[in-house]
């Protein structure tokens, strides 16, 4: 039975596929519009400038035979190809450096070539040299619309204008600048009557250092408001692009079939010991109904335990959350056995000096 299921799926995504392609060869839509073609999504962790990265963590929606394949660029530049699943427009794309120190990634640009998608991450040390560092990254296309209370949006923001966006509630997501380095983003449709959900946020930039995170969230029953802010290498308020992912009850990829196994937290209380399940609720879902835990693991350090969800291969993505320049990576790569996913650790960083940040996580198995 196990076999037939998996034979059935293969056959799903292969048909998905030529969907694509055809579409495709109709040609593009407008930039900023709900291109009509089907739900994409592939991930990986990065830890090789050249080759096949880790098997055990990537994973998506292209047929089986293909994998994630990577090349260097400039120095700390990667190039990644998720295969078979490039869209002519859209869709977004979030990266998480892991490493040991005050670093982060970003994206410089992303688009199709041939059936591929290509992106590609730049990394940083902090003061702004780019270096080589190890990173998770995801890739997702979305169309179609999802029975409340599951929601799921994103945007990609290019500095003056959406470039892409989705809204599984059919409407039009917004985005008003509100300062240099600071924008107001609208989710209408996609709003709950308290908080639930978990966000994230990358930077978009092809010409500089550039970090951004959430800096404030409004929940309400018509729409989720976020507040997105950006620095610049010496923590200054920058002008930049970037993107932004909404997910409630849902996995952060928003596939048209979603992923039997994820969860997502947010860790707003950081000064906490721990362990401690965050509230309200509904910012700690765990689709097997298990209750995730946090605990520290010393000054900056936060140990995220997904219990019941862990199944290979996974990904795991982390945004910083608060209006200062700090920003969040993964120290090391995400452990995954017994049923369990453990995060160990998120590092969060003001400067190169590790503190308590609140940061949001997100968990998914490609099972």
């Amino acid at each position: 039975m196990e076999i037939h299921v998996r034979h059935l799926k293969a056959l799903l995504v292969r048909s998905l596929l030529v969907i694509a392609m055809i579409v495709a060869g109709l040609g593009a839509g407008a930039a900023g519009v709900q291109a009509a073609v089907p739900n994409l999504w592939g991930f990986a962790l990065v830890d090789t400038t050249s080759g096949v990265p880790t098997t055990a963590h990537q994973a998506g929606s292209w047929p089986p035979g293909f994998t994630v394949q990577v090349s260097p660029g400039g120095t700390g530049q990667v190039y990644v190809k998720f295969p078979q699943i490039g869209v002519p427009n859209g869709g977004v794309v979030h990266v998480t450096a892991v490493s040991p120190y005050a670093e982060w990634c970003q994206i410089q640009k992303w688009g199709q070539s041939g059936p591929d998608e290509i992106v590609a991450v730049q990394c940083y040390k902090y003061g702004g040299g780019p270096v080589w560092a190890r990173f998770s990254i995801v890739f997702s296309h979305s169309t179609g619309t999802l029975p409340p209370p599951q929601a799921f949006g994103y945007v990609f923001w290019d500095g003056g204008a959406i470039v892409s966006h989705h809204n599984s509630a059919g409407a039009t997501n917004t985005v008003t600048p509100t300062g240099t380095g600071e924008w107001l983003v609208d989710l209408p449709g996609l709003g709950s009557s308290g908080y639930a959900g978990n966000i994230q946020v990358t930077a978009v930039d092809a010409q500089q250092p550039a970090r951004c995170k959430v800096a404030k969230w409004g929940a309400g029953p018509g729409v989720q408001q976020i507040v997105v802010r950006c620095h610049d290498k010496a923590d200054k308020p920058l002008k930049t692009g970037w993107t932004l992912t909404y997910h409630r009850e849902r996995a952060v990829t928003g596939a048209a079939i979603p992923p039997k196994n994820f969860a997502y937290t947010f860790d707003n209380q950081p000064t906490v010991a721990g362990p401690y399940a965050p509230i309200p609720s509904g910012v700690n879902y765990n689709s097997q109904g298990a209750v995730n835990t946090i605990q520290s693991a010393g000054p900056g350090l936060r140990l995220v335990r997904f219990p019941k969800v862990g199944v290979l291969p996974d990904h795991v993505q982390v945004t910083a959350y608060g209006p200062g320049p700090e920003y969040c990576n993964l120290l090391a790569p995400w452990g995954t056995g017994g049923g369990d996913a453990i995060v160990r650790d998120v590092a969060c960083y003001k400067g190169t000096g590790r503190v308590d940040q609140p940061s949001m996580v997100t968990y998914l198995s490609a099972r």
